[in-house]
């Protein structure tokens, strides 16, 4: 969608838009799921984990980082990367509003 667009929704719908994109590659994924159950991890350990390639994990975390879904440190010559929490609550409640009125049973489709 292209940038002049995205006026005519409100904050929570580009906001939710951004962190479906985010989550819309396998591998951010299970680059997510690797950071929630570790709580911190080096580029190297995901590239380990993941059995992708440096560049390919590395251009993975930047889309994350620019959704803010994570948080990065510099630590010598590595890159310590971790879930930002207070990013990730507020796209979990996010998700649970958006969700949470949909009662499947009342649905009538043609």
């Amino acid at each position: 969608m292209g940038a002049t667009k995205t006026d005519l929704f409100t904050k929570e719908q580009n906001d939710i838009a951004a962190m479906a994109k985010a989550l819309a590659h396998p591998a951010r994924v299970a680059i997510l799921q690797y950071l929630v159950r570790t709580d911190t991890c080096m580029t190297g350990t995901l590239v380990d984990e993941l059995g992708l390639a440096q560049a390919t994990v590395s251009q993975h975390l930047k889309e994350l980082k620019l959704a803010g879904i994570i948080q990065g440190s510099i630590e010598g010559a590595s890159v310590c990367y971790c879930i930002d929490p207070l990013v990730w609550t507020r796209y979990r409640n996010f998700f649970v509003d958006f969700f949470k009125d949909i009662d499947p049973s009342k649905f009538k489709c043609c």
